[in-house]
């Protein structure tokens, strides 16, 4: 019989391979699968044995004439599906693959269906039930162009969840690609070297070189789909799982896992003891920053690295990656690395030269497994190549020590904890870096088309490690905002967040903010000025904010006294981060209102009447009520004609927008009746001076 074992890309070779070890007939080798032919027999034995697969098909039949609708459902009535199942039996279809003719797969998936179905009416008089969820039976069709194959799931679905894994870390590797790296590593040459993972998660690479040292099978106990089949015969397969089990030995392992998360560590533990190989692993909690020499013996480091699964983490992954290629070159001469990633960039930081790259896919991202060797030869000529990639870096960091000295007085004065360090003041370091308490964040600007994306990267990774060294900040507590072209399919993939929250000061308000699971971090530190204006001003003043993002404006009103605040909104979890702010600073009142609306539709149907308004739009924005995209130059004077209305006669509307050139269009504002006063200069505060095209201020009035 044919068969076709599906595997993830970058595998297919491994699992070709193994098939041949198996003792089967090796047949065509495509991306993603290997076709081989065997007996039921032998076939039962290498779903129980294979390390590579992740599922295993019996081939029924195949045609190169499947056009339309008709020859599909002529190819699917006749088969012999009685061979297969019977008629009390139920079955599922899965259907891959499109046609000119044959464009919806769950159309084509009912075609297969209703082709079974009346092939059993008419043998039986009787037809079999669908079950989309656990069928006795699932058939799988495949359609490239006028070729079609016909499959019955012989394994079942997921061979590579062997079934220790109740619990994971947060950036899991599939079994069985962990098993592929394992042999890439080339450990299992000689098994009785030390295996080391310094960033071991939840222990899957490390199991699943215990089990291949120790020919382990945890598939042994699992249910497969072919025992379903009218072929199967139990007494014969317990007969293949006695002897798979015979197999096992038990060979002394060195294998040494650890991590800085003892909870994971924990769940590593429960992991290796349920795939029987919980003996040979001794798992310790430890910082991957720190490593020191973990055996007396050279061996092999085999590792899946963090990359970047958490947003901001890029200060973390540099920092990790430069003591890690230090703490290789001091420690651990004459081993071999086998490590995974995903950024190239982060790989070059280790300063080590690559011996070996193989490509892989883990679930939808694009990995790569680097293969090094420490001889004497490798560590010495990388001895002197541990410090910063540009000579020019020294020059970023004298300027972040001469600004943040330039500051010192006026932040003590003001008792300021939030400010702005360093904006691109040198055109090589194209930056923002913001301090906040005793974190930082990054904000990294477009780099110009000529600049080379590696070198951007290279700097970056410079003003990473020297924001930290200069400013005293640990590199778990700087965030980065960092350009990045995402690999694959993981720009479809939701970063996690990691739910860390301060608070920061200023002129007597306290505001929550979060600096690593939002591209800003809830307060606008450039709009410093205007809103310390609004608290001096507010007092018995009904006051508005527009746009009010999480409320700083308004906590500032109402710290001033003002008689009531109205704090307008789209997003719903910036109106509650709104509250938790008034909350913070003690702030209780019915008539502090929060609306989520859109803040355009709210203002052209908004009635009363506001003494102090802070009106700050976004440049662009997507408002159902514009028949075009908003955009704050083009459509400033609607906006202003629609505030006129509700500011009062005395009143005062503070506006403010971030877009660079912007004009004022003058003529527009005196055809309002309204008059400005441009105060963009008044509200830059010195953190800000650098930058004076941040933000633009006017303060609107009747003439």
């Amino acid at each position: 019989m044919q068969f076709i074992a599906l595997t993830s890309i970058g595998i297919e070779h491994l699992l070709a391979e193994e098939i041949q070890q198996a003792g089967l007939e090796l047949g065509k080798q495509s991306v993603g699968s290997v076709r081989f032919n065997a007996d039921n027999l032998a076939a039962q034995k290498f779903c129980l044995t294979t390390r590579f697969a992740t599922r295993v098909m019996l081939l029924i039949d195949e045609s190169e004439d499947i056009k339309d609708k008709a020859a599909l459902y002529k190819f699917a009535r006749f088969q012999a599906w009685q061979d297969w199942f019977g008629p009390t039996q139920t079955f599922a279809i899965e259907f891959n693959g499109t046609n000119n003719e044959l464009k919806n797969t769950q159309f084509s998936g009912l075609v297969i269906k209703d082709g079974i179905v009346d092939y059993f009416n008419d043998l039986y008089e009787q037809r079999p039930n669908v079950d989309k969820t656990e069928p006795n039976i699932r058939v799988i069709a495949k359609l490239n162009r006028q070729s079609c194959s016909l499959y019955i799931d012989y394994s079942g679905p997921r061979l590579s969840d062997r079934g220790y894994r109740t619990r994971q870390g947060k950036a899991p590797i599939r079994e069985h690609l962990a098993a592929a790296l394992v042999k890439r590593s080339g450990w299992l040459d000689d098994a009785s070297r030390p295996l080391f993972d310094p960033c071991c998660g939840s222990g899957t690479l490390l199991i699943e070189a215990a089990c291949m040292a120790n020919n382990i099978y945890p598939n042994i106990n699992r249910e497969f789909a072919f025992k379903r089949l009218p072929s199967f015969r139990k007494a014969k397969f317990d007969e293949i799982k006695a002897q798979v089990k015979a197999s096992e030995v038990d060979n002394t392992l060195w294998i040494i896992g650890s991590d800085l998360d003892d909870k994971v560590i924990n769940i590593a533990q429960q992991n290796a003891q349920r795939a029987g190989v919980g003996e040979y692993i001794k798992f310790s909690v430890k910082d991957a920053n720190a490593l020191n020499k973990v055996a007396k013996r050279p061996g092999v480091i085999l590792s899946n690295l963090p990359y970047g699964e958490r947003l901001g983490s890029m200060a973390e992954l540099v920092n990790l990656y430069r003591n890690m290629g230090i703490a290789f070159k001091k420690h651990f001469q004459d081993w071999r690395l086998a490590l995974l990633g995903t950024d190239d960039s982060l790989f070059k930081l280790l300063k080590l030269s690559r011996d070996k790259r193989y490509k892989f896919k883990n679930g939808p991202i694009d990995v790569e497994l680097n293969l090094y060797e420490l001889n004497e030869r490798q560590v010495s000529q990388n001895e002197q190549k541990t410090g910063l990639n540009f000579e020019g870096s020294q020059a970023f960091a004298n300027r972040l020590k001469k600004n943040r000295q330039a500051l010192k007085s006026w932040l003590k004065k003001e008792q300021i904890n939030a400010y702005r360090v360093y904006d691109a003041d040198i055109p090589e370091y194209n930056v923002a870096v913001d301090v906040y308490n005793n974190s930082a964040v990054i904000f990294e600007y477009a780099a110009p088309k000529e600049i080379d994306d590696a070198v951007a990267q290279k700097r970056l990774q410079d003003v990473i490690t020297l924001t930290a060294e200069q400013l005293s900040i640990a590199p778990e507590d700087i965030a980065v905002k960092v350009r990045k072209k995402q690999k694959g399919e993981s720009q479809y993939t939701a970063m996690d967040k990691q739910h860390r929250y301060d608070t920061v000061e200023e002129f007597g308000a306290k505001f929550k903010i979060n600096l690593f699971d939002y591209l800003d971090t809830g307060l606008f530190l450039d709009h410093r000025l205007a809103r310390r204006y609004i608290q001096q001003h507010a007092k018995d003043k009904r006051f508005l904010n527009l746009f009010s993002y999480t409320g700083s404006a308004s906590v500032h009103a109402a710290l001033g006294g003002a008689k009531s605040v109205t704090t307008v909104d789209m997003s719903k979890t910036y109106l509650k981060w709104a509250e938790e702010n008034f909350a913070l600073n003690n702030l209780k009142n019915p008539r502090y209102r929060f609306e989520q609306a859109d803040c355009l539709k709210w203002l052209e149907h908004a009635q009363g009447q506001y003494d102090l308004i802070f009106l700050d739009p976004p440049t662009f924005s997507n408002s159902k009520r514009m028949k075009e995209v908003f955009d704050v130059q083009r459509d400033h004077i609607q906006l202003l004609t629609w505030v006129k209305k509700i500011l009062s006669p005395k009143g005062t509307l503070i506006f403010s927008n971030n877009k660079r050139g912007f004009k004022m269009d003058e003529v527009g504002l005196m055809g309002l009746g309204l008059k400005a006063e441009n105060i963009s200069q008044q509200t830059l505060s010195p953190d800000f001076k650098r930058n004076k095209q941040i933000h633009n201020s006017w303060l609107i009035t009747h003439g």
